[in-house]
């Protein structure tokens, strides 16, 4: 048990740091240090940086699954889920690195095999049951292809992370994939829907306004 709670420790902290400054950028000393931990202990529960960072992946895409699940069942409709889902990318997005897909992508192939099966898998299959559940509820547009949307919506997450189409000298990552994420979400409401998605919007700013206070 006790061996498990480190390696765990070892994935979450990882994991933040990957998030944070990037991978390419963060060594198995920088881990070590800022988990206060030897690199012998890093080396007895990975075989390697490639090995910690595929496992790492993996560590906080389950921990994504579970945050986005426990959001849907908490969600009252589709443009409910889509308005709570708004709010998780932003904040996700503002702790997030330009760089750390660039960085899985070249230099960690088995991680960046993970997160693209998780994006062609879970959040496609999310975005495509969200889409026929409002089309149902009268929201979405009845004549719009949930499986084509799902893959335009999914293929716009990379594109906000690649500094050549938004320098970050320019652009803010948050900001950046809220904007892609709203074009998409008026794109596909159908009136009725725009209201709601934009009453909830003014709801969750008024909450976000007070809490800052």
């Amino acid at each position: 048990m006790e061996e498990h709670g480190i390696k765990d420790k070892i994935l979450n902290g990882a994991a933040e740091l990957f998030l944070k400054y990037g991978v390419r950028s963060i060594s198995m000393d920088d881990i070590a240090r800022h988990l206060t931990v030897s690199k012998k202990t890093l080396y007895q529960h990975f075989e390697d940086k490639e090995d910690l960072v595929t496992l790492a992946s993996e560590f906080q895409i389950e921990k994504s699954k579970k945050q986005y699940e426990a959001l849907t069942v908490s969600a009252t409709n589709a443009i409910d889920e889509l308005a709570r889902i708004s709010v998780c990318l932003k904040n996700d997005a503002a702790e997030m690195n330009h760089s750390l897909l660039f960085d899985l992508q070249k230099y960690h192939p088995k991680a960046w095999g993970v997160w693209i099966e998780h994006k062609n898998k879970f959040i496609r299959d999310s975005v495509v049951r969200n889409l026929r559940q409002g089309i149902e509820e009268g929201y979405y547009r009845p004549e719009i292809d949930p499986e084509v949307m799902a893959v335009m919506r999914i293929e716009t997450i990379p594109v906000a992370f690649d500094i050549r189409v938004f320098p970050k000298d320019k652009f803010n990552l948050a900001e950046v994939q809220l904007q892609l994420f709203d074009h998409f979400v008026y794109g596909i409401c159908t009136d009725k829907g725009r209201k709601l998605y934009q009453k909830y919007k003014e709801v969750t700013q008024q909450t976000t306004t007070l809490n800052i206070l």
